[in-house]
């Protein structure tokens, strides 16, 4: 006597499950040009390394005689899988079974993929096609009473939703229509990817519709528009292509708070010398210049990852290596406001500073900021507030931090180049520039008089302002000892490298604070 008859009964039933929301259905998946779940399970982790928990669960139909016919699963699918080797947690919703509406959900599955990545210190992909709320509006016919949002044992999952931006890695892919709870677990996620023909809403078209805003999925919630307002940090053409950004993102971290990011082996030479840098900054200030290749001339080559490239745009920020280390580099970008500080830029600023001391990441700052933006929509955006909250956020920084000044760093927003009160490198270039506030305009206002009485106001101003010129010196500044160092452009990767090295024995693993969950 064996157990083979209930193997047998076993197997059938998750051949119930394989089969997802129908041959129909999937066949409609496939023609709108999107994977099943199953299939983007299969693309994203390590081949064959998918260990499936709660297969067999759904809503099953029974004969007359209880005998089974058939299940429908439920719409959520998650396990244990690998990427590159590192285990981590997979839950995907499945769009084939109901749109991915809780109306067809066990809501105890993508709760305990949350539980399993916090306890086992795990990191976490969520893959999102569909609403994963509290059902649609006929749940309350069906359920027969309405949802109580966050009623009486309804918060725990919520908990985990966003407490876990605290332990772990989270990773959230948005691959078709996102709304509601899906839209709040999309956005409540380290790193966000969603592919061009997505969109991502709070409600969708039909319901916005009722505010008289005729919209369809794309003008109300598409790519353009989620990366630029910052509530997703990328989009791609493919969801191939969203698989290998989720699998880059998770190399340069640790899988969670008590450990270090890996250090990769660099065939790339530290002390690399790129002749171009000499010439990267144009002698004319009003000249801009462009950022990236200088990143991609000081960290290990083809390292850098960028993300959030459409918000916040006069600061570039991502993911690098030196000597295969892994860092967060931030960069000014002098195309955008010259690099001054939008309200955006600061809100930008907080969210990847707080990723980097939440998983130990040292922080490379490549600075050419002029200051807060300003004029009357600054003011209206509260740039000040919010430029005080990437202030707060730079100074409670614990981990290791580098500055290199390769041009502009005035005003208020050029205090936010380190952090205060702790010891950090800072190395300026020759092209640095820097001040209280730029002599541009300044000049006007401190010498007005002396300008206004002369006989020829231009020439007073031009004599003026070579003469505060030559006191703007760097060198000047580095007689006094307000500036440490003054390099070479060409030495900076191997300063850099440096900086890594010194910082790695600094990093210390440990629980991160709750001012680092912020999405």
């Amino acid at each position: 006597m064996t157990w083979k008859p209930e193997l047998d009964e076993l197997a059938r039933r998750e051949a119930f499950a394989r089969q997802m929301g129908g041959v129909d259905k999937v066949k409609r998946q496939h023609d709108q040009g999107r994977l099943t779940v199953r299939e983007r399970i299969d693309g994203l982790i390590d081949s064959g390394s998918f260990h499936e928990i709660g297969a067999v669960s759904g809503i099953g139909d029974y004969d007359a005689d209880g005998e089974l016919r058939d299940v429908t699963p439920a719409n959520c699918i998650f396990g244990r899988a690998k990427i590159d080797g590192r285990p981590v947690v997979v839950v995907g919703d499945d769009f084939t079974v109901r749109g991915g509406s809780a109306d067809a959900s066990i809501h105890h599955k993508p709760q305990m993929a949350e539980e399993m990545a916090h306890d086992f210190r795990l990191p976490i992909i969520r893959v999102i096609e569909g609403s994963g709320g509290g059902g649609s509006v006929k749940t309350i016919e069906t359920k027969g009473a309405a949802n109580l949002p966050g009623g009486i044992g309804g918060t725990e999952w919520f908990w985990y939703t966003t407490g876990n931006m605290a332990q772990v890695p989270v990773v959230a892919l948005g691959l078709g229509s996102v709304a509601g709870l899906g839209a709040a677990r999309l956005a409540a996620s380290h790193y966000s990817v969603m592919t061009k023909n997505s969109a991502m809403f709070v409600a969708g078209p039909p319901v916005v519709a009722r505010l008289g805003q005729n919209l369809d999925k794309q003008q109300l919630g598409g790519w353009e528009i989620q990366t630029r307002s910052g509530a997703v940090d990328h989009a791609v053409e493919t969801e191939q292509e969203a698989f290998e950004c989720a699998r880059r993102f998770l190399s340069y971290l640790p899988s969670s708070v008590h450990e270090l990011p890996p250090t990769l082996p660099c065939e790339d030479d530290p002390e690399r010398a790129e002749e171009a840098l000499l010439k990267a900054v144009p002698r004319n200030r009003r000249q801009v210049y462009k950022m990236r290749p200088i990143i991609e001339a000081v960290v290990d080559k083809g390292s850098f990852f960028e993300m959030g490239q459409n918000f916040g745009r006069s600061i570039i920020a991502g993911l690098a290596r030196l000597q295969g280390r892994a860092v967060l580099l931030l960069a000014s970008d002098p195309y955008h406001y010259g690099g001054s500080w939008t309200a955006e830029t600061c809100q930008k600023v907080v969210r990847y500073v707080d990723l980097a001391e939440t998983f130990h990441l040292p922080i490379v700052y490549l600075m050419d900021c002029p200051g807060f933006m300003i004029g009357l929509e600054a003011e209206k955006a509260a740039t000040i507030r919010l430029g005080m909250r990437a202030m707060a956020a730079v100074n409670q920084t614990t981990v290791p931090w580098c500055t290199i000044i390769v041009r502009n760093c005035f005003g208020v927003a050029g205090v936010v180049h380190q952090p205060a009160a702790r010891h950090s490198l800072r190395y300026a270039w020759p092209s640095a520039y820097w001040g209280s506030l730029p002599l541009e305009g300044g000049i006007e206002a401190a010498y007005r008089a002396e300008i206004e009485a002369a006989d020829d106001p231009a020439a007073k101003l031009k004599e003026i302002e070579e003469r505060l010129n030559k006191l703007r010196s760097p060198f000047r500044s580095a007689e006094k000892f307000w500036v440490e160092e003054i390099i070479d452009p060409r030495k900076t990767r191997a300063l850099l490298c440096e900086f890594a090295r010194l910082a790695e024995p600094l990093r210390t693993p440990g629980v991160a604070t709750s001012m680092r969950i912020r999405p």
